[in-house]
This record gives C-alpha cells, structure tokens and sequence, in this order.
C-alpha cells in the first residue's frame, strides 16, 4: 500500500490498545451509555482501524512515517 504511514511496531501498539478500549467497554467495566463510554468507544475503534489499514491521518501534516526506509 502506497499510502501506509505506520511501520509494524506502531501497528501493534495501536492494535493492542485499541482492543482493550474496546473490550472495557464489551466487558462492563466502562459504562457505553456515558459520554466517557462514548469517548472510549471511538477511540479504540480509530485505533483498530488505523492499526489494520497502517495509515494514520495526524501523521500527514507532521511528514511522519513509522515505516521502515527501502534501501535502493
């Protein structure tokens, strides 16, 4: 993908984050109903997201890229 931003390190970090987001919520011990459970649930669905698609929009304004160089 020409497009992807995020090396494999910063995947998983997001990944594994994002998944427990979610499962806090998914298990009960945040309450879906608040506006914090709201918040939760958003966040770690864009972190699962970002994670599995290995793009990451903040990082376009910033020029940053966690993806390892090609060696020409």
């Amino acid at each position: 993908m020409k497009f992807a931003n995020m090396g494999s390190a910063d995947r998983i970090i997001r990944l594994i984050i994002g998944a427990a987001l979610l499962a806090a919520v998914f298990l009960g011990k945040v309450d879906a109903s608040t506006p914090l459970g709201i918040v939760v649930i958003i966040v770690g669905a864009v972190f699962v997201l970002t994670a599995v698609f290995a793009f990451c929009p903040a990082y376009l304004p910033f020029g940053i890229k966690t993806t390892k160089k090609k060696e020409a």
